[in-house]
């Protein structure tokens, strides 16, 4: 009797397969929201305090959680308390704060508020009460209005007008909200 024959493509060197490598299928499991056919790997509640949970994909999982309310049946007082709690609780990670900065510097500011302060003549350092008076000098100097036929200063004018953006919404990023 003659024996089947089977070929294997994991011997000898170089392998040709890699290692840790299975020919087995692997579970994918799909997305819950009817009609999607991406992988759904983002867990959410199927309702409070229980440990049903929908798969949904990255997209679904942002619609599902677009209107949740965190603080929704607290009172004012509850609602305050458990931001308290939170926020102590997650105040070790602050401490490593500066693994997740990538950037020039010593990590308080990104690449495009050093681009634009540089585009504002000031250092990386500069208060942001300096960085309105730049703004205005510039914005006064190469205004439209102020020079009427000269590209060069409405370009200008446009680059400190970005620049003043990116550091205005940096700055209301960094302060923190007081109702």
């Amino acid at each position: 009797m003659r024996r089947p024959t089977t070929r294997n493509n994991d011997w000898g060197f170089p392998r040709w397969r890699g290692y840790g490598s299975g020919r087995e299928t692997t579970q994918v499991r799909m997305c819950d929201r009817h009609g999607c056919d991406q992988p759904g790997d983002c867990p959410a509640p199927k309702s409070p305090n229980s440990p049903d949970r929908w798969y949904f994909c990255v997209t679904h999982a942002g619609e599902y959680n677009r209107g949740w309310n965190y603080f929704e049946g607290l009172s004012a007082e509850e609602a305050a308390e458990r931001e308290a709690a939170g926020t102590r609780e997650a105040s070790g990670y602050t401490s490593a704060n500066h693994y997740a900065w990538g950037g020039p510097g010593d990590g308080t500011r990104s690449r495009d508020e050093l681009r634009a302060l540089s585009i504002l003549g000031l250092e990386s350092d500069a208060a942001f009460d300096a960085v309105k008076a730049a703004w205005r000098k510039l914005a006064k100097e190469n205004h439209p209005d102020v020079r009427p036929g000269d590209a060069d200063a409405a370009v200008r004018f446009q680059a400190v007008q970005a620049a003043y953006e990116v550091l205005r919404a940096a700055e209301d990023a960094r302060t923190p909200k007081t109702a």
